[in-house]
């Protein structure tokens, strides 16, 4: 208080009131948010006063398995008790007091600010507010603010029942009203939902760093395209369309052809002016040998920076050419020259991707269905992920914790691998049509009407041994009418008694 004073002499420190209702809620399980709230509250009523910081605590009840300590409600001076039972008359007043339980007619109350005793029971009518007057009153102060020119914070309403508006990111709509692309980004940052806190939404991070790829499992397939599509305008919004610092996208959408949100992943290609191709069923070979050519390629470069590539793979379970193979402990025929399978050449993107800039988000509805397409190492590569509501063994098998198993209707999980920690979090629902259009404007006007975003896969031509032989170019045979030979690579003559 002292330093306050002496630093602005000329303000009046303000005073806090914390008022929550129903804050029993807190102690419905005895888990660790009961046993901080009961250190952080009988700390606030102890000695927040002292500072201007007053707490009001409302509930029906008082009585139940776990409750603040009786030595915090101690400190709380000035009780309100309406018509209760004997029990709660006693818990609320003092044991001595079980005046409110004499209490008969609807809104009668005894006001208390002696702690409790019996000689502080002052009998009152609790006011009564009708609807008109309600909203007269608001509209008056609503129009007393608006002539004043008062600007205030919005507050911050939870409604648990309902998926986050991807319109009201207060970190994302900056980002897209800027007249200019960032200048540099460190980390690429993509937006899930609304956090179960006062804090900024839950972002995944995305590093050049291996692991960096993230996974979305559970059965909520609104939700997860959602997420998608959101991860992928708040990625584009911190990246130019040309240069090292450009950014692109691979899409993936495996949804049913009978499905509502069939076609939805790809509308994100008319959202962005960023480089974005819809890959086809029959193009997910040719395009996986593309992206693992270009990882070979980065990889062989010496470049400090890559323009990151995201690939994003709606409804995995539903791709068979990148499903494990289940040979994977069979031997091939000698000298046989296959080339490296789909599900081979996403397991090798996924391990070696990140740390050249290329990330993969995946959704699959299942556990069963993600262990029929990875295998366990496969699965390590995929150190952020997002849960839904599944059950605790599945839980467990992801994230080490049952958390996800508690989880209800628009809930998520984010945990983080690297971080060691998980959030709780609203997903988003699908954008509004307004609010695309008008990040697909803000998007394009800082593009130059010439411009056009070109396609980051450059040819790749793998190194040549010293042998003359490409490094994954195995040795073949050669077949002519009189003989059949293996070519040796030159590496020194045969032995005279070789045959």
């Amino acid at each position: 208080v002292q330093g306050f004073r002496d630093n602005r002499p000329d303000e009046r420190m303000p005073r806090i009131l914390l008022i929550i209702d129903e804050f029993q809620e807190f102690f419905v399980e005895d888990d660790k948010i009961a046993q901080e709230v009961t250190l952080l509250l009988d700390r606030l009523v102890r000695q927040g006063r002292a500072f201007g910081i007053h707490v009001i605590l409302g509930s029906q009840t008082l009585g139940g398995s776990y409750s603040l300590p009786k030595t915090t409600l101690a400190q709380m001076a000035i009780r309100i008790a309406l018509q209760c039972s004997e029990a709660d008359a006693h818990l609320i007043l003092s044991e001595e007091n079980s005046a409110a339980r004499l209490l008969t007619r609807p809104g009668e109350a005894i006001y208390n600010d002696a702690n409790g005793m019996i000689e502080g029971n002052n009998l009152f009518q609790v006011v009564w507010l009708n609807d008109d007057k309600r909203e007269g009153y608001l509209e008056t102060m609503h129009r007393m603010a608006t002539d004043r020119h008062l600007h205030y914070t919005p507050p911050i309403v939870f409604e648990g029942n309902l998926p986050a508006v991807a319109s009201k990111n207060p970190v994302l709509n900056p980002l897209l009203e800027a007249t200019a692309w960032p200048e540099s980004v460190k980390v690429d940052y993509a937006w899930l939902g609304d956090a179960i806190a006062i804090k900024d939404p839950t972002s995944a991070v995305f590093r050049s760093q291996s692991g960096s790829n993230l996974l979305i499992v559970g059965q909520n397939d609104e939700a997860a395209l959602a997420m998608m599509q959101m991860a992928a305008i708040g990625l584009a919004s911190q990246h130019p369309i040309h240069g090292t610092t450009s950014t692109s996208f691979f899409l993936f959408d495996g949804s049913p052809a009978d499905s509502y949100l069939n076609g939805k992943l790809g509308e994100i290609k008319s959202w962005l002016p960023h480089y974005v191709k819809s890959v086809g069923w029959r193009e997910v070979g040719p395009t996986m040998s593309d992206l693992a050519g270009e990882v070979a390629r980065r990889h062989a470069e010496t470049a400090e920076e890559f323009s990151p590539i995201y690939v994003l793979i709606y409804d995995l379970q539903r791709y068979r050419d990148l499903r494990k193979s289940d040979d994977d402990f069979g031997y091939s025929s000698f000298g046989s020259d296959k080339p490296a399978t789909p599900s081979k050449q996403f397991a090798e993107i996924l391990k070696e991707g990140p740390a050249v800039g290329i990330h993969t988000i995946v959704w699959c509805d299942s556990v069963n269905n993600l262990n029929r397409s990875m295998d366990r190492q496969v699965l390590k590569e995929f150190e952020l992920r997002v849960l839904f509501q599944m059950s605790a063994n599945d839980s467990s098998t992801l994230i080490d914790s049952p958390a996800a198993g508690k989880l209800g209707e628009n809930r998520a999980l984010y945990y983080s691998e690297e971080e060691n920690r998980s959030e709780k979090f609203r997903p988003y629902g699908l954008p509004e049509a307004e609010w695309i259009d008008q990040v697909t404007a803000q998007l394009k006007n800082r593009v130059p009407e010439d411009a056009a975003a070109e396609s980051p896969i450059k040819p790749y031509d793998p190194p040549k041994s010293k042998s003359g032989f490409s490094d994954d170019e195995p040795p073949s045979f050669r077949s002519s009418e009189s003989e059949t030979s293996f070519e040796f690579p030159k590496f020194g003559e045969p032995s005279s008694d070789f045959t």
